[in-house]
């Protein structure tokens, strides 16, 4: 059976369920927590969450074709429905199956985290690696203690290379994601105030994000930011650990990949670089904007190094990078009389990011009589430092050139009150607010950024505006 990922046997040997209930089939082609995502032949995990109790949809899981539903609490509906492997506990028997995974496998793992870029580094290592040999990586952002162990457990046994991205809200989450990885290559992208609610200051973040070193498989190798702020007490971390090798990244003298020079063609999207990755000249284009972008990139070169593996095949392919759905994605708006560019970065955000993507915005030359306009929404989980640290942008703001700024949300009123009253746009309480005005004012020329949290929606604001300024409805 060549499409099976797990075989029943496997299965029950790293479950050890409590029963099994009807006849599952002899193995498995995938694993999902999600319904909506059955196809046929999946093995199905009934997690409990915040909102939702995924019991709730085995019925529905296996009626869609998945071959059995790992359950905790079987209803007679259930029974009906399909096989049932029958657990104590349906999220730590992902765990062990996640365990499983990383135990069979020859694969080489890269641990991906950090408060900033984790994402696209590991969507940029994944693309990289697959010049080299077979690449598993998750989609989006399953980087939490249910996506860790779903993308272990959906690792096929016979790839090369696996990029596990780890998030954390809180210290000692990213120790219990990296014990079930066991990561041969740790990756630290950055440090900054995303989540700093949960710290007492950036020190506490960097200590968290140094977690991902204590679960290391041995010979590991740690890649770390240099230019990010506390990157000793990462280095410190990764000493202690034991890591046999410390690569460091960044523009400083000393870094081993060392950034020495970035050039940013805004407009197109892309940037040219120039490295040196322990002694040796490395040249690459990425289809990706910002300097930012760039030192992404310069983790894909340490981690080809830490791997011993040819460079020239990665870079060749960081120039097929492309932005992600919220993460810079660009899009033309058809106007009456000409074009707009609208730039996607409403996923997410933080202090540091925003002022990299103001950055972009900034870099970008208007056409015409075009404007810089920046839509900035509320950056959460900031905690008691929130307000000043959103005062504390109008410095980036201004040294973007930013024309016309919008702000939506309580936290953003705070930078609105600190530039210039000649820039300030409308500051709105919900993004859906700003529709109607930003339909009205934009022009052609006209160069628009959004970035803010998730919860913020501005991504919905983001498809009204490329819903009504589609090439269709050009009136041009």
């Amino acid at each position: 059976m060549t499409d099976v990922l797990w075989s029943l046997e496997e299965v029950r040997a790293a479950l050890a369920p409590d029963e099994v209930i009807g006849e599952p089939p002899a193995g498995f082609a995938g694993v999902s927590f999600d319904s909506r995502e059955i196809s046929g032949g999946e093995l199905f995990f009934a997690i409990q969450g915040v909102r939702m109790d995924g019991h709730a949809f085995v019925a529905d899981a296996l009626e869609k074709g998945a071959g059995a539903a790992v359950v905790s609490a079987p209803t007679e509906e259930m029974r009906s429905a399909g096989p049932l492997i029958v657990v104590e506990d349906t999220l730590k028997a992902l765990e062990a199956l996640g365990r499983a995974a990383r135990a069979r496998t020859a694969a080489k793992v890269i641990g991906v985290t950090g408060s900033v870029g984790k994402t696209t580094t590991k969507e940029m290592l994944a693309l990289a690696l697959s010049a080299l040999g077979r690449t598993h990586a998750p989609p989006g952002s399953f980087n939490n203690h249910w996506g860790v162990p779903l993308t272990l457990a959906r690792l096929p046994r016979d790839v090369d290379f696996a990029v596990i991205e780890m998030g954390m809200n809180a210290p000692g989450e990213i120790a219990a994601l990296t014990a079930m990885a066991q990561p041969n290559v740790a990756v630290v992208t950055h440090v900054a105030e995303s989540h700093i609610g949960a710290f007492d200051d950036l020190a506490g973040i960097a200590a968290a994000k140094a977690e991902i070193f204590s679960g290391m498989a041995p010979e590991g190798v740690a890649v770390i930011n240099a230019d990010a702020p506390h990157s000793d007490i990462l280095i410190e971390a990764a000493r202690a650990a034991g890591v046999s090798r410390i690569i460091t990244t960044g523009a400083d003298e000393g870094a081993d990949v060392r950034l020495l020079r970035a050039v940013n063609d805004a407009r197109s999207g892309m940037v040219s670089a120039e490295a040196l990755v322990c002694g040796t000249p490395a040249s690459f284009v990425i289809g990706t904007a910002g300097e930012h972008m760039a030192r992404n990139a310069l983790i894909v070169l340490a981690v080809a190094e830490a791997l011993g593996l040819e460079l020239a095949p990665p870079m060749q392919r960081l120039r097929e990078m492309r932005p992600l759905a919220g993460r810079g994605q660009r899009h033309t708006l058809h106007l009456r009389g000409g074009e707009a560019l609208l730039i996607d970065e409403s996923y997410n955000a933080n202090p540091a990011s925003m002022r990299a993507a103001l950055a972009v915005l900034g870099e970008i030359v208007p056409e015409g009589n075009g404007r810089r306009i920046a839509v900035l929404a509320d950056m959460l989980e900031l905690g008691e430092q929130g307000p000043a640290l959103h005062a504390g942008l109008a410095e980036a703001v201004d040294a973007a050139g930013v024309d016309v700024l919008c702000t939506v949300g309580p936290l953003m009123a705070n930078l609105h009150s600190a530039v210039p009253a000649c820039v300030r746009g409308p500051h709105m309480s919900e993004a859906r607010e700003l529709e109607a005005f930003l339909k009205e004012v934009l022009r052609p020329g006209d160069v628009i950024l959004f970035k803010g949290s998730n919860g913020m929606k501005l991504g919905a604001l983001v498809r009204a505006l490329t819903e009504a300024f589609a090439p269709e409805r050009n009136l041009a």
